[in-house]
C-alpha cells in the first residue's frame, strides 16, 4: 500500500511505509532525505520499496516513472514530450493529450482540472491523500482525482 499527495501542482509525494519520495517535475528533482542529497535529471533509482526510472525528453526536461508493489505512477505534470515512454496505471498530469497517449486507469490532476474533465467527458474528485492498495484496487473506468 501507498499514498499520493501533492501539495503544489509541480509536486507529487508518493509515501510507503519504509520510504517517502517527492518528485518536484518542474525543477527535475526527486527528494528522498538521502543521505547523498537530492536526485536531479533521468537515470534508474531504487529507494527503499519505489523503483524510479527518470526519462528525459527532448527539450532536456525529465519525466518519471514509479514503480511501487506492481502499480506504475508516471509523474510528468505538463510535459507532452517522450510519451511513449512512460507506462502509467496512475498518472499525474496536466495534458489532457498524455492522458489519451498514455490511457491510465487513475489521473492524478496537476494542474487545470476544469479544462482536463470537460474535454474528457469525466468527472473529478477531491481527496486530501490518495491511497492505493495494490493494481487491482485501481478503478475500472477512468477518473479524476484532485489532491489538496
Amino acid at each position: 500500500m501507498f499514498e499520493i499527495e501533492s501539495k503544489n501542482q509541480d509536486e507529487i509525494i508518493i509515501s510507503t511505509k519504509k520510504t517517502t519520495v517527492k518528485f518536484n517535475v518542474a525543477d527535475a528533482i526527486i527528494d528522498a532525505g538521502l543521505a547523498v542529497g537530492k536526485i536531479t535529471g533521468p537515470g534508474e533509482f531504487e529507494i527503499g520499496d519505489v523503483s524510479i526510472r527518470g526519462v528525459a525528453t527532448e527539450s532536456g526536461k525529465t519525466i518519471y516513472d514509479a514503480e511501487i508493489g506492481g502499480v506504475h505512477v508516471g509523474i510528468i505534470g505538463s510535459i507532452e514530450e517522450n510519451l511513449d515512454d512512460i507506462v502509467a496505471d496512475i498518472l499525474c498530469t496536466s495534458s489532457v493529450r498524455a492522458i489519451r497517449e498514455i490511457e491510465p486507469k487513475l489521473i492524478v490532476s496537476m494542474g487545470n482540472v476544469d479544462g482536463m474533465v470537460s474535454e474528457l467527458k469525466l468527472t473529478a474528485r477531491n481527496e486530501k491523500k490518495l491511497k492505493v492498495k495494490n493494481l487491482d484496487s485501481l478503478p475500472t473506468v477512468k477518473e479524476v482525482v484532485v489532491l489538496s
